[in-house]
């Protein structure tokens, strides 16, 4: 692909590989050669074996477990690219990491969210594309071009393709209102809120359901799932308070700790994720539905580099 006399180029580093791999394959392209070595005492080298300069570079990352890893691969790759004259690095990030740290939540807290965009920044990216922020502001703690892409439109496919009736979108918390309604619109379905708080991190206690969900199928729509203790206590009350069947979708399937134990619970039916984490095939089951963000990401970095608008992709 040469649209304007410069080249593209995808490369990746070891987060998601396979993703790379089928977002190259739908641009008709192969990732390109590069390497992640890491030193006896751990730390990160970068081997780019083929000339960048001047290229439209996309660097395939997502900055989940091992975070602090993957976020220094990610950043070093950045280093080397800019080193080497690349034309423009944009940084794929389909999970950003630390997007849980948006705010002081209290006293003497870190805005870490912040502070990985200043990281990213400082290395020499020219432009993010992320999926799916934990919070939509930290858009603008980028002083570089952001493009914050949403797996919606796949999760609506996937469950109007089911045909499923009486169907209610169910919001996890106050703060996935407006998700929950944008999904609910798509699925002209109604939709119920979970009223829960938080006592401490990855802890959650569901306090009331605000909604109608008797003989319903449920659909809880979440961005990320974490330790699956908030989902699983939601589906539980759900079912409790007389749905049908309880489903879970998110974009971000984080499954840290017992989280694949706990979706195992009955009270899921099907827990729906995309592929902006990878999970490893000796945790699959029948259960989890993986929806690939490749196309999209594909068609983005497509129209990025043709200088073509993104709204396309948000319908």
């Amino acid at each position: 692909m040469n649209v304007h006399g410069k080249s593209i180029k995808i490369l990746c580093c070891n987060a998601n590989k396979e993703l790379a791999k089928d977002i190259a394959f739908n641009l008709g392209l192969s990732v390109g050669d590069a390497q992640i070595s890491t030193f006896s005492n751990g730390e990160i080298g970068v081997s780019i074996y083929e000339s960048i300069r001047g290229a439209d570079v996309f660097v395939i990352q997502s900055t989940c477990t091992p975070v602090n890893d993957n976020l220094m691969e990610l950043l070093i790759m950045i280093d080397a690219l800019k080193r080497a004259s690349a034309g423009r690095i944009n940084a794929v990030i389909p999970f950003y990491g630390y997007a849980r740290q948006d705010r002081k939540a209290k006293s003497r807290d870190p805005i870490s969210a912040k502070l990985v965009a200043n990281l990213i920044t400082a290395a020499g990216a020219d432009r993010v594309i992320t999926m799916d922020l934990h919070a939509a502001q930290i858009q603008g703690f980028f002083d570089i071009p952001v493009d914050h892409l949403y797996a919606a439109p796949l999760i609506v496919n996937y469950f109007m393709n089911k045909k499923l009736d009486e169907i209610v979108v169910v919001s996890p918390d106050v703060g996935g209102v407006t998700r929950a309604r944008h999904i609910a619109g798509k699925l002209d379905a109604p939709i119920a809120i979970i009223d829960k708080r938080r006592p401490k991190p990855n802890v959650s206690e569901v306090m009331n359901i605000i909604g109608d969900v008797m003989d319903k199928n449920c659909i809880i729509i979440d961005d990320m799932i974490d330790t699956a203790g908030s989902v699983v206590n939601a589906a539980k009350t759900l079912k409790n308070m007389g749905a049908r069947d309880v489903y879970v979708a998110c974009t971000h399937a984080i499954m840290s700790g017992p989280a694949y134990e706990r979706i195992a619970d009955p009270s899921i039916k099907e827990l729906i994720v995309t592929n902006s984490i990878p999970i490893p095939p000796d945790k699959m089951t029948d259960k989890i539905k993986v929806l690939s963000v490749a196309s999209l990401l594909a068609e983005a970095i497509k129209r990025i580099y043709e200088g073509l608008s993104l709204s396309k992709l948000f319908d």
